[in-house]
């Protein structure tokens, strides 16, 4: 399904006061001395994208699909990739990277601030060790938020897990094997700590994307062509506008 997984599946509560670098805090990519068992991997360990390696392209992250998964993408105003996800029958997955120092501890950084700022928000938050190190778990009236991560050389990847909390745990498991076949690509610039590395889409779902707005556009012009006619069922029989879903690539 996803190639090479992680040995550890279980997590176990941690205390979120540890200083950085106490045992059992997060996995280094950049510093196993003789390479790490399992992903997320850096680009320079797994080469350019190859057909039929099974992964989505999005330019800073390669992500393995789940089976029977869809693509979710979200739009700036602008135009511009804000995110995207991966759908599962449990709930949806993102995958996102981020600049980083040399050295390790950004996650954890992180990982406290998250714990912060969903308890500020009022949610039931539980920080446990997982297969990399911290993960921050966050229920709340609106569902459950599951927020992985792992420090690499000069970059972080954050894996937000995201669903009704009757899945949450199994939307968990999907999201570690996710995590654990997924390549970053950092690229040489230089950028500042915690950047964004930028998403780009595939050329099938830009395709799909186009072909979606042109239908929304279309859709738009029929209902007022028949509200300026006066049909006054003109429009309910009309396909409803695309939501920028797509199935994930064959």
């Amino acid at each position: 399904m996803f190639g090479r997984r992680s040995k550890k599946n279980g997590v176990t509560p941690v205390d979120e006061r540890a200083p950085l670098g106490d045992p059992g805090g997060e996995r280094d990519a950049s510093t196993d001395e003789d390479g790490p068992e399992t992903g997320p991997w850096d680009s320079s360990e797994v080469g350019p994208p190859t057909e039929g390696e099974g992964r989505l392209d999005l330019g800073s992250v390669r992500v393995p699909m789940p089976e029977g998964g869809q693509v979710q993408v979200e739009m700036e105003t602008s135009g511009s990739v804000r995110s995207v996800h991966l759908v599962t029958a449990d709930g949806r997955i993102t995958v996102a990277a981020f600049a980083a120092p040399r050295s390790p501890g950004q996650w954890r950084e992180v990982a406290a601030e998250l714990s912060q700022g969903l308890r500020a928000d009022q949610a039931q938050v539980t920080v446990e060790d997982g297969p990399w190190g911290r993960e921050v778990l966050g229920i709340g009236p609106g569902g459950a938020m599951r927020f992985l991560g792992v420090d690499g050389p000069r970059w972080m990847v954050r894996c937000v897990a995201s669903g009704p909390a009757s899945t949450v745990a199994a939307l968990a498991v999907t999201a570690r094997e996710v995590l654990a076949d997924t390549v970053v690509v950092r690229g040489d610039e230089p950028l500042p700590v915690r950047t964004t590395l930028p998403v780009t889409l595939p050329a099938v779902l830009v395709q799909q994307l186009d072909a979606a707005r042109a239908q929304a556009a279309e859709q738009a012009a029929m209902s007022a062509a028949d509200q300026q006619t006066g049909d006054p069922d003109g429009g309910s029989s009309a396909m409803q506008q695309a939501e920028g879903v797509a199935p994930g690539p064959q």
